[in-house]
């Protein structure tokens, strides 16, 4: 199962491959893994593994998971792991499992144990890796309570509501759309059994609770030059705009706040920490990243923040498939030319495919993430038709996390490491893929002044990818 909306997966190499050289078109062939035993069990101190082939990466986001331990790896220390014993200690199973490369596990006072992986030294180990998310934390699910109704025109939902006990929680003008809330799932379901033979209602859904990304993680070390981007006048043909349906995006410093329109949020109001940045200021950093080298360092396109996670996703709170729809909405009625969206879950949503389709017949072109697990199941919004699937290339390769699914369209850089405050923080996955994809296809209707067709066959000339699996498979 993919990752829910986000699409951050363990931090990969620092790297500074934002120019042109990445481009190129890439046949992938899918490895396919078979499943092995992990326990790591830390209340007896020991440890049983039979894996066989495995990614370094997903081995060491396993360990980090299990041991609550922030792990280091150094860049591009990647090979398969084969091992297998039974019962061992915590260092007798790091020395196996980590046979080919050196490792130092470092106490701290004041929070979790450091494990540094590395082939060179300690100090390279600069690669953050995320703990891994077992399938259930990563599944979308409808909320039980809770139904979507659009009415035909006319219909009145202050009625409706009324006439079915349930609460208006959200709506979405000009669609006729709203959110309703029910007592219990008992009610929910019996409103919706009314709801299909009333004349008045156009569709129903349910609506899918999506669970907030994952925020960038520090890095131990520098790597994120600052950027060096000028604002100009917009072309006689307008200023593009990018709309970014994400997290809140914080303050970026300098004199990059000028290249970020007035906040909307769908979510009610944004309560945000300055001490780390969100995922929606790391993929506005990414965007303004890709039109800098896009553009030589100076551009008129601006990024137009839609936050539709409550608190602006500085918690834990989920958001939900209609407010990433109304996230959408807002940012084409706000004049987005362009659309981000660096999220996504595995729940196909027919509400958020109907906004979607009448959203591309204003000619918006929508990018999103294509998911960070290694599997070929639909990862949506991104496996609609409508919208461009951009999956994750590291090091000229399929990044080994990336979805490979048939849906895919293209595959650009999924790592950044952006300045905050006076440190760095690095995200990696197929949501910085898409908004570097967004940043450049920005970059290229505001530089040729051509349409949304030549950029389209700019942008698959480039950057697509074609994905084939194995033989016999």
């Amino acid at each position: 199962m993919s990752k829910p909306f986000c699409d951050c997966a363990s931090l990969g190499p620092l790297f500074g491959l934002w120019a042109a050289g990445l481009i190129s078109a890439f046949s992938v062939t899918v490895p396919v893994h078979a499943a092995g035993q992990f326990n790591w069990n830390t209340n007896s101190q020991r440890v049983t593994v039979d894996i066989s082939s495995e990614p370094l990466d997903d081995l060491l986001e396993k360990v980090a998971a299990a041991t609550g331990w922030h792990v280091f790896v150094e860049p591009q220390t990647l090979h398969q792991v084969s091992a297998k014993f039974r019962d061992l200690p915590p260092g007798e199973a790091l020395h196996f499992l980590l046979g080919e490369v050196n490792f130092a596990l470092v106490p701290s006072t004041n929070s979790s144990p450091r494990l540094f992986v590395f082939r060179t030294s300690r100090d390279r180990a600069t690669q953050a890796v995320r703990p891994a998310k077992s399938v259930a934390q990563a599944e979308s699910k409808p909320i039980p309570n809770e139904l979507i109704v659009r009415l035909k025109p006319g219909a009145k939902i202050e009625e409706l509501a009324k006439l079915l006990g349930a609460k208006v929680t959200g709506r979405i003008d000009g669609l006729n759309a709203y959110r309703l809330q029910f007592d219990d799932a008992a009610s929910t379901s019996s409103a919706r059994d009314q709801l299909a033979g009333n004349p008045d209602v156009a569709a129903v859904d349910s609506n899918f609770a999506v669970a907030p990304p994952e925020g960038p993680l520090p890095v131990p070390s520098g790597g994120a030059a600052p950027l060096q981007l000028q604002l100009k006048p917009p072309p006689d043909n307008g200023r593009i705009v990018v709309g970014l349906v994400d997290t809140a995006v914080q303050s970026l410093g300098q004199n990059l706040d000028q290249f970020i329109m007035k906040q909307l949020s769908v979510a009610g109001d944004v309560q945000i920490s300055s001490d780390t940045p969100t995922h929606g200021t790391a993929m506005a950093e990414t965007i303004l990243n890709s039109l800098q080298s896009f553009s030589k360092g100076s551009t008129s396109v601006q990024i137009l923040p839609v936050n539709v996670y409550p608190g602006g996703g500085a918690g834990d709170a989920s958001t939900t498939t209609f407010d990433v729809a109304n996230g959408i909405v807002q940012a084409a009625n706000g004049g987005a030319k362009i659309i981000n969206l660096s999220l996504g879950s595995t729940s196909d949503s027919p509400f958020l495919q109907s906004v979607i389709q009448e959203i591309s017949k204003l000619n918006i072109p929508m990018f999103a993430a294509a998911g960070n697990q290694p599997v070929t199941t639909p990862f949506y919004p991104a496996a609609y038709p409508q919208v461009t699937a951009v999956t994750a290339i590291d090091n000229g390769q399929l990044a080994p996390y990336a979805n490979r699914g048939s849906f895919v369209s293209l595959g650009a850089p999924g790592t950044s490491v952006v300045p905050f405050g006076n440190l760095s923080f690095g995200v990696q996955g197929t949501s910085v893929s898409s908004a570097y994809t967004s940043g450049l296809a920005a970059g290229y209707l505001e530089s040729s002044s051509d349409n949304v067709s030549k950029m389209e066959t700019f942008l698959n000339n480039n950057f697509g990818i074609k994905i084939t699996s194995p033989p016999g498979k």
